[in-house]
């Protein structure tokens, strides 16, 4: 069955549940998409590597990708290779100097491992046609990841940082790292960056 490559073109909170969020994987070279809802920490996870940030201690998919590393596995590709009753199957395929092995995974694990890895993600036609939603070209969406600190907070959130100063939201800034609460600090962060660009 051929392989169809994917990459993530949005983060945001799902529409249709509470709590959740929604990663959208969008097929390279073409305008389906792909939306799987995935956990609040799977969320932050993915996030935090997508936006490059460094947690002062190793997230749980940081800790995997070192403990990977250390040991000379290499994650290859991350495969979405089932869906049933709306949950999507995923694989990650690993290999050593010795040995290629396939690694059952949630797909929320696995997207934040392949973001880490910066490895190709992939599913095949038959999941893109039952679970995908095709989306007309935009020139406002041509391939990069939507602002994940605009869609991880509200818009009421977001008008309390407007009225900081860049003090207190450096500040801030430092109080959510400290609490580990990444897509609070990369809408802040994304605050303080706006201020610094306006002359």
């Amino acid at each position: 069955m051929k392989k169809i490559e994917l990459e993530i073109v949005a983060l945001s909170h799902s529409i249709t549940q509470t709590h959740s969020y929604a990663v959208v994987l969008g097929e390279v070279n073409g305008l389906r998409r792909l939306p799987i809802v995935i956990g609040g920490f799977e969320a932050q996870a993915i996030a935090v590597a997508l936006e490059k940030m460094h947690p002062s201690r190793p997230l749980t998919h940081d800790l995997m990708k070192n403990f990977m590393t250390a040991f000379n596995v290499e994650l290859h590709e991350v495969v979405i290779c089932d869906l049933q009753e709306g949950i999507f199957y995923s694989k990650l395929v690993c290999s050593t100097e010795n040995d290629t092995v396939e690694i059952d995974s949630r797909t929320s694990d696995a997207l934040a491992l392949a973001v880490r890895f910066g490895c190709p993600i992939y599913t095949y036609e038959n999941i893109l046609e039952n679970a995908g939603i095709m989306m007309e070209e935009t020139d406002k969406e041509k391939r990069k990841v939507e602002a994940i600190g605009a869609t991880a907070e509200s818009s009421a959130a977001s008008e309390d940082l407007k009225n900081l100063s860049l003090e207190e939201l450096q500040t801030l800034l430092n109080d959510v790292l400290e609490s580990e609460d990444y897509l609070k600090a990369i809408a802040i962060r994304d605050e303080i960056n706006n201020r610094k660009k306006k002359p």
